[in-house]
């Protein structure tokens, strides 16, 4: 039996004699590469923090010492070690298996739930303030990669820290690398840590010292031991001590012995203190440590080459390229519009920007407040920035959104890439809250296409805007409808009519239009006469056309990939209320008042929802037959 097949709790990695967990940590890289070449998912993280969470669970004793993992990203090998290395993990991400990151409904040993970059801080210091309030003794660490100290998070946790608690661990995971190569002024300083060459030169002094004093090799001895103990004195370690907290590094995360010494010396620590631990992303499986960004969150692959399946001929684009490619479009016509990504070049398409023009990029680190306040700024001076993050991650930013941008009226386009479903990331990552948030807010544009073509003129639609415009849009492929060659900017608020029908008006917005001709043609096969409209824009609503549906329709149906609450649906029902045209019902179709969770495919976790063609079809028409009821 494997090493890794018996372990069932953290107490038997704490049985297992030194010598034997570099086989331990063989099979566990094993196991992270086997599962997630079939169900893709973080290899290079989880490759890179094997000893480390080795370490830590020999140190600590969970659940009673807690943990809190910076996004989770690593926490699959930690997952192995707390008993969950069964079938579930083979199915990790999928319907049938664990969450790809770590949830408190999960495990007992999952202390926080994150899925967001820069939490793990804040949130470790409430626990070990919780603790010292309530006189327990559990130790409290917090497990931060080296990105997670550009969030504004971060920061503002440091600098609580001392005056705070006396007792907080601070794990900086520094792998060089987020998603994409990390930037600015921090990554930079801790580079610094890493090489700077007054530790060694200290080191080869004070050793040469020491054989020079009376004593002999019981004073080398000490004096090595002192140097391990308090190497943080011959490093540049200023910005941690200006915070009251003490710096011990760099440390190499793959040798088991070091890592376990300084975890057990931050332990009985009496200051809050902060291990500098050296990891490498994808340490174990060569394709992984060559290709770091497309390792950091792959899709399903072959172990032997690192390539994911052939792609079918005549696939559409994805909309991220689209979105790319036409910015770069817009920004050689206009030298004054810029692209502005928070660590996700390659995920939002801007990659395509860096690449061709450049000078009119922007990468400002994980931190989705700075990029919008940072766009805000240029747009007061003539540019006009499109700002592309994911929708989930641009709640972070909402203060900025308001207060910042809108507020001032300035023009900036908002690309929110991942709108609807992230299926096998899961609640943290669905975006289905945007249209929601983002509707109450007074003077924007707030849009979503219906293919490919669409967003493209969408963009030149934002750009021509001169105040605040959001477009949102799916993961994945479009759905293949060719691309003019020059965008063209639609009327902002203008619904597009697809069909007329005289019993139903379907008002469907991005990708659920074509989801709406769908029902619409199985309708007319049960009798039931059904239109069709685009509506583009859910701010401003075409009040207009929705006025003569209602006047026209028994029912109006309206579908989106969005919560249920406060979006297209929410919109129309107000619209007809200060129209006074009430007397039209309205059917809602989107997602449940609820957080989805993770699932195999878009169209499991829709079957699982009530949001199936089927289970759409079916609602609409009790739906009009009750209406057809009352009126007889």
């Amino acid at each position: 039996m494997s090493l890794l097949a018996q372990i069932q709790s953290p107490d038997d990695v704490k049985n297992l004699t030194l010598e034997e967990l570099p086989q331990l940590a063989k099979e566990i890289r094993e196991r992270v590469i086997a599962t997630t070449s079939k169900n893709g998912g973080h290899v290079g993280p989880n490759l890179g923090v094997v000893e480390l969470t080795i370490g830590l669970h020999r140190v600590f004793n969970t659940p009673k010492d807690r943990f809190c993992f910076d996004v989770s990203h690593q926490g699959y090998v930690h997952k192995l070690l707390t008993g969950r290395n069964d079938e579930r993990f083979d199915h990790i991400r999928t319907s049938d298996g664990y969450s790809g990151f770590l949830t408190r409904n999960e495990s007992e040993h999952d202390a926080f739930g994150a899925g967001h970059a820069g939490t793990a801080l804040s949130a470790a210091l409430g626990m070990a303030v919780a603790r010292d309030k309530r006189g327990t003794d559990e130790n409290v660490v917090a497990l931060c990669g080296d990105a997670a100290f550009t969030c504004g998070i971060t920061m503002e946790a440091l600098n609580n820290v001392a005056g705070s608690t006396k007792r907080l661990i601070i794990i900086l995971n520094d792998n060089k690398w987020s998603i994409a190569k990390n930037v600015g002024a921090l990554s930079r300083y801790f580079n610094e840590l890493i090489t700077n060459p007054i530790y060694n030169r200290l080191n080869d002094g004070i050793e040469s010292l020491l054989q020079k004093m009376p004593g002999g090799e019981s004073i080398i001895k000490f004096g090595i031991k002192w140097k391990q103990e308090t190497k943080d004195f011959f490093v540049s370690s200023s910005l941690f001590e200006k915070f009251g907290i003490r710096y011990i590094g760099p440390i190499d995360g793959h040798d088991q012995k070091q890592v376990e010494h300084y975890l057990e010396f931050a332990k009985n620590a009496e200051q809050p203190v902060i291990l500098h631990i050296l990891t490498e992303k994808g340490r174990g499986y060569d394709v992984a440590i060559e290709n770091p960004e497309r390792f950091h969150g792959a899709s399903p692959f072959d172990i032997k080459t690192g390539k994911g399946p052939p792609s079918a001929s005549g696939i559409p684009p994805k909309y991220q390229d689209v979105m790319g490619e036409t910015l770069v479009k817009l920004a050689r016509e206009d030298k004054n519009v810029v692209g502005i990504t928070a660590a996700m070049p390659s995920g939002t398409g801007l990659n395509i920007l860096e690449k061709e023009l450049p000078d009119q990029f922007f990468d400002v680190g994980i931190a989705e407040e700075h990029a919008v306040l940072f766009a805000a700024g240029m747009a007061t001076s003539g540019y006009h920035p499109v700002c592309a993050i994911y929708s989930t991650f641009l709640q972070r930013a909402y203060d900025q959104i308001i207060h910042d941008v809108a507020l001032q009226n300035l023009p900036v386009l908002f690309c929110m890439d991942r709108a609807g479903l992230s299926p096998n990331d899961g609640a943290t990552h669905h975006g289905l809250f945007d249209l929601s948030y983002l509707r109450c807010v007074p003077g924007i544009v707030v849009m979503a296409p219906a293919n490919e073509d669409e967003l493209a003129d969408m963009m030149a639609t934002g750009v021509a805007y001169q105040g605040a415009a959001f477009i949102r849009y799916p993961r994945g492929n479009a759905v293949g409808t060719p691309i003019k060659e020059k965008p063209k900017a639609i009327e902002v608020g203008k619904a597009k009519r697809l069909k007329s029908g005289s019993d139903i008006d379907i008002w469907a917005i991005g990708t659920m239009v074509t989801d709406a001709e769908e029902l619409a043609s199985s309708l007319r096969e049960h009798g039931i006469d059904a239109g069709v409209v685009n509506a583009r824009f859910v701010k401003p609503l075409d009040t207009v056309l929705l006025a003569e549906s209602a006047q026209s329709t028994r029912l109006i149906v309206t579908m989106e990939d969005h919560v249920i609450t406060g979006g297209l649906g929410s919109a129309a029902m107000e619209a007809l209320q200060i129209a006074e045209l009430q007397h039209c019902h309205v059917e809602r179709i989107g997602w449940p008042d609820t957080f989805i969770e993770h699932g195999s495919s878009v169209k499991k976790l829709r079957d699982e929802n009530g949001l199936s063609p089927q289970s759409i079809l079916e609602c609409v028409m009790a739906k009009f037959a009750k209406l057809a009821a009352l009126q007889t």
